[in-house]
Protein backbone atom coordinates (compact mmCIF):
# COMPACT_ATOMS: atom_id res chain seq x y z
CA UNK A 1 0.00 0.00 0.00
CA UNK A 2 1.31 3.43 -0.94
CA UNK A 3 0.65 6.16 1.61
CA UNK A 4 1.72 9.71 0.77
CA UNK A 5 0.38 11.15 4.02
CA UNK A 6 3.11 13.07 5.81
CA UNK A 7 4.31 11.62 9.12
CA UNK A 8 3.04 13.52 12.14
CA UNK A 9 6.33 15.29 12.87
CA UNK A 10 6.74 16.39 9.25
CA UNK A 11 3.18 17.67 9.04
CA UNK A 12 3.64 19.61 12.28
CA UNK A 13 6.78 21.22 10.88
CA UNK A 14 5.05 22.06 7.60
CA UNK A 15 2.18 23.80 9.39
CA UNK A 16 4.56 25.71 11.66
CA UNK A 17 6.60 27.03 8.74
CA UNK A 18 3.44 27.79 6.77
CA UNK A 19 2.14 29.95 9.63
CA UNK A 20 5.50 31.67 10.02
CA UNK A 21 5.68 32.43 6.28
CA UNK A 22 2.19 33.91 6.20
CA UNK A 23 2.38 35.90 9.43
CA UNK A 24 6.04 36.93 9.66
CA UNK A 25 7.40 36.92 6.11
CA UNK A 26 4.51 37.89 3.82
CA UNK A 27 3.68 41.25 5.44
CA UNK A 28 7.23 42.64 5.23
CA UNK A 29 9.22 40.87 2.53
CA UNK A 30 7.99 43.10 -0.31
CA UNK A 31 9.75 46.11 1.24
CA UNK A 32 13.01 44.18 1.62
CA UNK A 33 12.68 43.05 -1.98
CA UNK A 34 12.17 46.56 -3.33
CA UNK A 35 15.10 47.88 -1.31
CA UNK A 36 17.22 44.90 -2.42
CA UNK A 37 18.05 44.42 1.25
CA UNK A 38 19.01 41.18 2.98
CA UNK A 39 16.33 40.38 5.62
CA UNK A 40 18.49 39.79 8.69
CA UNK A 41 15.50 40.02 11.03
CA UNK A 42 13.63 37.25 9.19
CA UNK A 43 16.75 35.08 9.02
CA UNK A 44 17.18 35.48 12.80
CA UNK A 45 13.60 34.31 13.35
CA UNK A 46 14.16 31.32 11.06
CA UNK A 47 17.29 30.53 13.04
CA UNK A 48 15.36 30.65 16.32
CA UNK A 49 12.92 28.11 14.86
CA UNK A 50 15.81 25.74 14.18
CA UNK A 51 15.29 25.71 10.40
CA UNK A 52 19.00 25.97 9.57
CA UNK A 53 19.70 22.86 11.60
CA UNK A 54 16.87 20.64 10.36
CA UNK A 55 18.95 17.86 8.69
CA UNK A 56 21.94 18.11 11.05
CA UNK A 57 22.29 15.85 14.07
CA UNK A 58 21.98 17.15 17.62
CA UNK A 59 25.64 16.40 18.35
CA UNK A 60 26.59 19.22 16.00
CA UNK A 61 23.88 21.64 17.12
CA UNK A 62 21.14 20.60 14.72
CA UNK A 63 17.56 19.44 15.13
CA UNK A 64 18.27 15.79 14.30
CA UNK A 65 15.73 15.73 11.47
CA UNK A 66 16.15 14.71 7.86
CA UNK A 67 16.60 16.37 4.48
CA UNK A 68 12.93 15.94 3.61
CA UNK A 69 12.06 18.16 6.57
CA UNK A 70 14.22 20.88 5.03
CA UNK A 71 12.41 20.43 1.71
CA UNK A 72 9.01 20.86 3.36
CA UNK A 73 10.20 24.06 5.04
CA UNK A 74 11.52 25.38 1.73
CA UNK A 75 8.24 24.68 -0.03
CA UNK A 76 6.21 26.59 2.56
CA UNK A 77 8.59 29.55 2.60
CA UNK A 78 8.62 29.79 -1.20
CA UNK A 79 4.83 29.90 -1.29
CA UNK A 80 5.34 33.41 0.07
CA UNK A 81 8.84 34.45 -1.03
CA UNK A 82 11.79 32.80 -2.77
CA UNK A 83 14.52 35.14 -1.50
CA UNK A 84 13.96 33.89 2.04
CA UNK A 85 13.66 30.31 0.84
CA UNK A 86 16.90 30.37 -1.18
CA UNK A 87 18.75 31.88 1.78
CA UNK A 88 17.75 28.85 3.84
CA UNK A 89 18.35 26.38 1.00
CA UNK A 90 21.83 27.66 0.22
CA UNK A 91 22.71 28.09 3.89
CA UNK A 92 21.94 24.44 4.60
CA UNK A 93 22.45 22.41 1.43
CA UNK A 94 25.44 24.38 0.11
CA UNK A 95 26.83 25.95 3.27
CA UNK A 96 26.45 23.32 5.98
CA UNK A 97 25.88 19.98 4.25
CA UNK A 98 29.29 19.67 2.54
CA UNK A 99 30.89 20.02 5.98
CA UNK A 100 28.37 17.64 7.49
CA UNK A 101 28.90 15.03 4.76
CA UNK A 102 32.65 15.27 4.18
CA UNK A 103 34.21 17.22 7.04
CA UNK A 104 36.58 15.89 9.69
CA UNK A 105 35.46 15.80 13.31
CA UNK A 106 37.52 18.91 13.98
CA UNK A 107 35.99 20.78 11.01
CA UNK A 108 32.49 19.81 12.08
CA UNK A 109 33.06 20.91 15.66
CA UNK A 110 34.47 24.23 14.52
CA UNK A 111 31.91 25.21 11.87
CA UNK A 112 28.67 23.27 12.18
CA UNK A 113 27.17 24.47 15.50
CA UNK A 114 27.00 28.11 14.39
CA UNK A 115 25.69 27.11 10.95
CA UNK A 116 23.03 24.80 12.40
CA UNK A 117 21.97 27.54 14.80
CA UNK A 118 21.62 30.01 11.93
CA UNK A 119 24.02 32.37 13.67
CA UNK A 120 26.37 32.12 10.71
CA UNK A 121 25.93 31.30 7.02
CA UNK A 122 28.20 29.26 4.81
CA UNK A 123 28.53 29.49 1.02
CA UNK A 124 29.65 27.12 -1.72
CA UNK A 125 32.06 28.58 -4.29
CA UNK A 126 31.64 26.48 -7.43
CA UNK A 127 30.53 28.59 -10.41
CA UNK A 128 33.14 30.74 -12.14
CA UNK A 129 32.77 33.76 -14.43
CA UNK A 130 34.05 31.82 -17.44
CA UNK A 131 32.08 28.63 -16.87
CA UNK A 132 28.61 27.87 -15.55
CA UNK A 133 27.35 24.38 -16.40
CA UNK A 134 30.88 23.20 -17.24
CA UNK A 135 32.02 22.99 -13.63
CA UNK A 136 34.84 20.65 -14.62
CA UNK A 137 36.49 23.60 -16.37
CA UNK A 138 37.43 25.11 -12.99
CA UNK A 139 40.27 27.62 -13.28
CA UNK A 140 40.68 28.62 -9.63
CA UNK A 141 43.88 27.00 -8.36
CA UNK A 142 45.23 25.96 -4.99
CA UNK A 143 48.81 24.86 -4.33
CA UNK A 144 50.49 23.72 -1.15
CA UNK A 145 53.22 25.95 0.26
CA UNK A 146 54.68 25.48 3.72
CA UNK A 147 51.64 23.66 5.10
CA UNK A 148 49.17 26.13 3.60
CA UNK A 149 46.94 26.21 0.54
CA UNK A 150 47.55 29.25 -1.65
CA UNK A 151 44.39 29.98 -3.63
CA UNK A 152 44.02 32.18 -6.70
CA UNK A 153 40.98 32.69 -8.91
CA UNK A 154 37.41 33.90 -8.83
CA UNK A 155 33.85 32.66 -8.40
CA UNK A 156 30.53 34.07 -9.63
CA UNK A 157 26.90 34.10 -8.51
CA UNK A 158 27.65 32.80 -5.01
CA UNK A 159 24.68 32.92 -2.61
CA UNK A 160 25.14 33.96 1.04
CA UNK A 161 28.77 34.88 0.39
CA UNK A 162 28.73 38.52 1.44
CA UNK A 163 26.42 38.87 4.41
CA UNK A 164 27.46 40.20 7.80
CA UNK A 165 27.04 36.68 9.20
CA UNK A 166 28.86 34.72 6.47
CA UNK A 167 31.48 32.54 8.15
CA UNK A 168 33.18 30.85 5.21
CA UNK A 169 33.07 29.80 1.59
CA UNK A 170 33.87 26.23 0.55
CA UNK A 171 35.80 26.65 -2.69
CA UNK A 172 36.44 24.19 -5.52
CA UNK A 173 39.95 24.56 -6.92
CA UNK A 174 42.40 22.74 -9.15
CA UNK A 175 45.04 21.21 -6.88
CA UNK A 176 46.97 19.20 -9.44
CA UNK A 177 46.75 16.94 -12.50
CA UNK A 178 45.61 13.31 -12.45
CA UNK A 179 47.51 10.46 -14.10
CA UNK A 180 45.10 10.54 -17.04
CA UNK A 181 45.76 14.25 -17.60
CA UNK A 182 42.48 15.50 -16.16
CA UNK A 183 42.33 18.23 -13.54
CA UNK A 184 42.52 17.20 -9.90
CA UNK A 185 39.78 19.24 -8.20
CA UNK A 186 39.54 19.58 -4.43
CA UNK A 187 37.37 21.58 -2.05
CA UNK A 188 38.88 23.92 0.53
CA UNK A 189 37.29 25.91 3.36
CA UNK A 190 38.10 29.62 3.22
CA UNK A 191 37.07 31.72 6.26
CA UNK A 192 35.46 35.01 5.29
CA UNK A 193 38.08 37.13 7.06
CA UNK A 194 41.07 35.55 5.29
CA UNK A 195 43.48 38.12 3.79
CA UNK A 196 43.35 38.20 0.00
CA UNK A 197 39.75 36.98 -0.08
CA UNK A 198 37.46 39.75 -1.34
CA UNK A 199 33.73 39.97 -1.99
CA UNK A 200 32.60 42.01 -4.98
CA UNK A 201 29.66 44.40 -4.93
CA UNK A 202 26.24 42.77 -4.94
CA UNK A 203 24.70 41.94 -8.28
CA UNK A 204 21.76 43.84 -9.73
CA UNK A 205 19.43 40.88 -10.26
CA UNK A 206 16.15 40.25 -12.05
CA UNK A 207 14.82 38.32 -9.05
CA UNK A 208 15.70 36.98 -5.60
CA UNK A 209 16.33 40.62 -4.74
CA UNK A 210 16.23 40.10 -0.98
CA UNK A 211 18.90 37.40 -1.12
CA UNK A 212 22.68 37.83 -1.07
CA UNK A 213 24.68 37.10 -4.23
CA UNK A 214 28.25 38.16 -5.05
CA UNK A 215 31.30 37.53 -7.17
CA UNK A 216 34.35 36.44 -5.17
CA UNK A 217 38.07 36.93 -5.77
CA UNK A 218 41.03 35.03 -4.30
CA UNK A 219 44.43 36.71 -4.51
CA UNK A 220 47.13 34.54 -2.93
CA UNK A 221 44.67 33.53 -0.21
CA UNK A 222 46.44 31.33 2.33
CA UNK A 223 44.59 28.87 4.56
CA UNK A 224 45.90 25.89 6.58
CA UNK A 225 46.37 22.58 4.80
CA UNK A 226 43.85 21.16 7.30
CA UNK A 227 41.13 23.25 5.61
CA UNK A 228 40.94 20.68 2.82
CA UNK A 229 37.39 19.30 2.87
CA UNK A 230 37.26 15.57 2.27
CA UNK A 231 39.94 13.73 0.33
CA UNK A 232 42.26 15.58 -2.03
CA UNK A 233 41.10 15.18 -5.62
CA UNK A 234 37.55 14.24 -4.58
CA UNK A 235 36.18 17.76 -4.90
CA UNK A 236 34.40 17.08 -8.18
CA UNK A 237 32.64 14.00 -6.80
CA UNK A 238 31.76 15.86 -3.61
CA UNK A 239 30.11 18.78 -5.34
CA UNK A 240 28.19 16.43 -7.66
CA UNK A 241 26.82 14.72 -4.56
CA UNK A 242 26.06 18.10 -3.01
CA UNK A 243 24.22 19.21 -6.15
CA UNK A 244 22.13 16.03 -6.26
CA UNK A 245 20.78 16.81 -2.80
CA UNK A 246 20.47 20.48 -3.65
CA UNK A 247 18.36 19.72 -6.71
CA UNK A 248 15.76 18.01 -4.56
CA UNK A 249 15.71 21.09 -2.35
CA UNK A 250 15.42 23.46 -5.34
CA UNK A 251 12.58 21.30 -6.64
CA UNK A 252 10.79 21.75 -3.31
CA UNK A 253 11.37 25.51 -3.47
CA UNK A 254 10.03 25.54 -7.04
CA UNK A 255 6.91 23.68 -5.96
CA UNK A 256 6.38 26.29 -3.27
CA UNK A 257 6.56 29.14 -5.78
CA UNK A 258 4.21 27.30 -8.15
CA UNK A 259 1.77 26.68 -5.28
CA UNK A 260 1.99 30.31 -4.24
CA UNK A 261 0.87 31.28 -7.73
CA UNK A 262 -2.21 29.08 -7.31
CA UNK A 263 -2.90 30.52 -3.86
CA UNK A 264 -2.73 34.12 -5.03
CA UNK A 265 -4.71 33.44 -8.20
CA UNK A 266 -7.54 31.75 -6.30
CA UNK A 267 -7.87 34.73 -3.95
CA UNK A 268 -7.82 37.18 -6.83
CA UNK A 269 -10.38 35.47 -9.13
CA UNK A 270 -12.87 35.21 -6.28
CA UNK A 271 -12.76 38.98 -5.79
CA UNK A 272 -12.05 40.49 -9.21
CA UNK A 273 -15.04 41.22 -11.45
CA UNK A 274 -15.17 41.67 -15.21
CA UNK A 275 -18.25 42.13 -17.35
CA UNK A 276 -20.51 41.80 -14.34
CA UNK A 277 -19.15 38.48 -13.02
CA UNK A 278 -16.34 37.25 -10.79
CA UNK A 279 -13.59 36.24 -13.20
CA UNK A 280 -13.34 32.88 -11.45
CA UNK A 281 -16.71 32.03 -12.99
CA UNK A 282 -15.25 32.11 -16.50
CA UNK A 283 -14.17 28.72 -17.82
CA UNK A 284 -11.00 30.09 -19.39
CA UNK A 285 -9.79 31.17 -15.94
CA UNK A 286 -10.94 27.93 -14.32
CA UNK A 287 -8.95 25.91 -16.87
CA UNK A 288 -5.83 28.03 -16.32
CA UNK A 289 -5.95 27.43 -12.58
CA UNK A 290 -6.75 23.74 -13.04
CA UNK A 291 -3.63 23.39 -15.18
CA UNK A 292 -1.61 25.31 -12.59
CA UNK A 293 -2.76 23.00 -9.79
CA UNK A 294 -1.97 19.96 -11.93
CA UNK A 295 1.59 21.17 -12.41
CA UNK A 296 2.04 21.69 -8.67
CA UNK A 297 0.66 18.25 -7.82
CA UNK A 298 2.89 16.51 -10.38
CA UNK A 299 6.01 18.41 -9.33
CA UNK A 300 5.39 17.73 -5.64
CA UNK A 301 5.10 14.00 -6.30
CA UNK A 302 8.38 14.16 -8.24
CA UNK A 303 10.35 15.73 -5.40
CA UNK A 304 8.69 13.49 -2.79
CA UNK A 305 9.82 10.46 -4.82
CA UNK A 306 13.39 11.77 -5.11
CA UNK A 307 13.52 12.55 -1.40
CA UNK A 308 12.20 9.09 -0.52
CA UNK A 309 15.01 7.37 -2.43
CA UNK A 310 17.58 9.76 -0.96
CA UNK A 311 16.47 9.03 2.61
CA UNK A 312 16.55 5.27 1.95
CA UNK A 313 20.16 5.58 0.80
CA UNK A 314 19.30 4.51 -2.74
CA UNK A 315 20.70 6.12 -5.92
CA UNK A 316 18.54 9.14 -6.70
CA UNK A 317 20.45 11.15 -9.32
CA UNK A 318 17.84 10.51 -12.02
CA UNK A 319 14.93 11.26 -9.69
CA UNK A 320 16.60 14.47 -8.47
CA UNK A 321 17.11 15.65 -12.05
CA UNK A 322 13.51 14.81 -12.97
CA UNK A 323 12.17 16.61 -9.90
CA UNK A 324 14.27 19.70 -10.54
CA UNK A 325 13.29 19.82 -14.22
CA UNK A 326 9.57 19.26 -13.67
CA UNK A 327 9.31 21.60 -10.68
CA UNK A 328 11.25 24.50 -12.20
CA UNK A 329 9.12 24.25 -15.33
CA UNK A 330 6.00 24.31 -13.14
CA UNK A 331 7.23 27.40 -11.33
CA UNK A 332 7.97 29.25 -14.56
CA UNK A 333 4.69 28.25 -16.22
CA UNK A 334 2.55 29.00 -13.17
CA UNK A 335 4.14 32.39 -12.57
CA UNK A 336 3.48 33.35 -16.18
CA UNK A 337 -0.16 32.23 -15.96
CA UNK A 338 -0.71 33.92 -12.60
CA UNK A 339 0.65 37.18 -13.98
CA UNK A 340 -1.72 36.85 -16.93
CA UNK A 341 -4.69 36.22 -14.63
CA UNK A 342 -3.86 39.34 -12.64
CA UNK A 343 -3.56 41.38 -15.82
CA UNK A 344 -2.10 44.83 -15.27
CA UNK A 345 -1.92 44.25 -11.52
CA UNK A 346 0.34 41.26 -12.17
CA UNK A 347 2.89 43.66 -13.64
CA UNK A 348 3.00 45.68 -10.44
CA UNK A 349 5.64 44.89 -7.82
CA UNK A 350 3.17 45.43 -4.98
CA UNK A 351 1.48 42.13 -5.88
CA UNK A 352 3.28 38.88 -5.02
CA UNK A 353 2.74 37.31 -8.45
CA UNK A 354 4.95 39.96 -10.04
CA UNK A 355 7.69 38.99 -7.62
CA UNK A 356 7.04 35.30 -8.31
CA UNK A 357 7.42 35.89 -12.03
CA UNK A 358 10.78 37.60 -11.55
CA UNK A 359 11.98 34.87 -9.19
CA UNK A 360 10.90 31.85 -11.25
CA UNK A 361 13.34 32.05 -14.15
CA UNK A 362 16.47 31.41 -12.09
CA UNK A 363 15.00 28.09 -10.99
CA UNK A 364 15.53 26.82 -14.55
CA UNK A 365 19.19 27.87 -14.32
CA UNK A 366 20.62 27.55 -10.79
CA UNK A 367 22.04 24.26 -9.44
CA UNK A 368 22.02 22.82 -12.94
CA UNK A 369 20.15 24.24 -15.93
CA UNK A 370 17.15 22.48 -17.42
CA UNK A 371 19.42 21.37 -20.26
CA UNK A 372 21.83 19.79 -17.77
CA UNK A 373 18.94 17.97 -16.09
CA UNK A 374 17.87 16.50 -19.42
CA UNK A 375 21.46 15.46 -20.07
CA UNK A 376 21.64 13.72 -16.68
CA UNK A 377 18.34 11.94 -17.21
CA UNK A 378 19.46 10.72 -20.62
CA UNK A 379 22.74 9.43 -19.17
CA UNK A 380 20.89 7.57 -16.42
CA UNK A 381 18.89 5.89 -19.19
CA UNK A 382 22.12 4.70 -20.78
CA UNK A 383 22.26 7.32 -23.52
CA UNK A 384 25.26 9.48 -24.32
Amino acid sequence: MIDLTLPEEHEALRKTVQEFAREEVAPVIGDFYEREEFPYEIVAKMAAMGLFGLPIDEEHGGMGGDYFALCLALEELARVDSSVAITLEAGVSLGAMPLYRFGTDEQKQRWLPALAAGERLGAFGLTEPGGGSDAGATRTTARLDGGEWVINGSKAFITNSGTDITSHVTVTAVTGVKADGRKEISTIIVPSDTPGFSVGKKYSKVGWNASDTHELAFDDVRVPEANLLGARGRGYAQFLSTLDEGRVAIAALSVGLAQGCVDESLKYVREREAFGRKIGEYQVIQFKIADMETRVHTARLAYYAAAAKMLRGQPFKREAAIAKLVASNAAMDNSREATQIFGGYGFMNEFPVGRFYRDAKILEIGEGTSEVQRMLIARELGLG
